[in-house]
């Protein structure tokens, strides 16, 4: 892992400061705010932007981590498929097809993504299960 100053922990997700600055935004207007992976159908797999607690997660989920202090979490099958990738969130412009929050904005969140490096790939395993 990297030290010193300004350095940066490794990590599974990440976002992009215009994302973070959306977040930042969505927070404003809806208090906080939770991220959840889709695996594709309707949202094709975007990252969904909810109400923190609005979308109920379970044993059938993992927490990758925070990004712009919201959690980000995606279903445990989809996980190990991407297991190996690092996940960034941006945003670009256009409306998703999804219930994400940004979507009356005009814009949506996506996933930018590669394969982990040595460092992150020796992160412990994310935390599994929902909420209390």
């Amino acid at each position: 892992m990297s030290t010193g100053p300004g350095a940066v922990a490794a990590s599974r997700v990440d976002i992009t400061p215009e994302a973070a600055a959306l977040v930042a935004q969505l927070v404003e207007q809806h208090g906080p705010v939770m991220f959840h992976q889709s695996g594709g159908c309707c949202d094709g797999s975007s990252p969904m932007c909810f109400p923190d607690g609005d979308f109920i997660t379970s044993e059938a989920d993992v927490l990758l981590g925070e990004v712009a202090g919201a959690p980000f979490w995606m279903s445990a099958s989809q996980y190990e498929y991407w297991r190996h990738t690092h996940l960034t969130v941006d945003v670009v412009k256009g409306r998703g097809a999804g219930f994400s929050l940004e979507a009356p904005e005009g814009v949506r969140f996506l996933i930018r993504s590669r394969l982990l490096t040595d460092e992150e790939v020796a992160l412990e395993e994310p935390a599994r299960g929902g909420r209390d």
